[in-house]
């Protein structure tokens, strides 16, 4: 809703989302069953449906069915909680995006950290802004990823453009039984990676600043395909 009302100060809006709770999704896509989807009119005034499907499912739907027109941009959250580093490869929120960006239509993925506030109108405030200026300098499509500290919502803030961060997190689980003394896991947040040599989105967003990356979603290994050319196959 924060994000829909500071957005249409470029142009006009759809809001095309996900009725159910989408995080970790990733890029999954409904194809084994149909898609429903219910209309509804925006507060902001404007056109909106509820798909239950996934994020990607929405950004697919959206472009070929419930969009008037094709879309000049794709924004996509303000998710709750960061997607940077390789939460990025789980994110539903930038999956929309990713999604698309195959289409060759900019996209930007938003994500605000968690916290008790979670001040979203103030995080939209801050996009705004960026969102604008990617509009005005970029050359071509391009898929980008903001997050934005919570202490950027109350105090000034600064941007920085930075790659994302390789490290892994690792996982963190608390063992449990249940009734019939069977295991079960819950996942747990786990200490930061160790900064690398390299400043990614990571390390500066634990230091307060709004943080934005420039994606791709070619996940081809070039160096290695290189090096491959030369390998022995017959």
């Amino acid at each position: 809703m924060a994000i829909e009302e500071h957005l249409q100060q470029l142009g006009e809006i759809t809001v095309v989302a996900p009725l159910q709770q989408c995080s970790g999704v990733s890029h999954s896509i409904t194809y084994r069953r149909p898609l429903t989807c219910e209309a509804e009119q925006r507060p902001t005034g404007g056109p909106g449906w509820g798909v239950d499907g996934m994020p990607a499912d929405c950004v697919k739907l959206g472009i070929n069915e419930l969009c008037e027109n094709r879309p000049d941009l794709v924004v996509s959250g303000i998710n709750a909680g960061f997607n940077a580093g390789i939460n990025i490869i789980y994110s539903g929120t930038v999956a929309a995006a990713r999604e698309a960006f195959f289409y060759g239509i900019s996209s930007i993925a938003v994500s605000l950290e968690s916290d008790e506030e979670m001040n979203y109108d103030g995080a939209a405030a801050i996009a705004l802004p960026i969102i604008s200026k990617i509009l005005d300098q970029q050359q071509g499509a391009g898929f980008y990823n903001i997050n934005i500290p919570s202490s950027a919502t109350r105090e000034p803030w600064e941007l920085r453009v930075l790659p994302m961060s390789l490290a892994c997190n690792g996982d963190g689980y608390i063992q449990r039984e249940d009734p019939n003394r069977r295991p079960y896991y819950w996942t747990t947040d786990c200490a930061s990676p160790p900064r690398a040599s390299l400043t990614t989105d990571m390390d500066l967003l634990l230091e307060g600043f709004v943080t934005i990356t420039p994606l791709l979603f070619d996940a081809t290994d070039c160096q290695l395909l290189e090096q491959m050319q030369d390998w022995e196959w017959s």
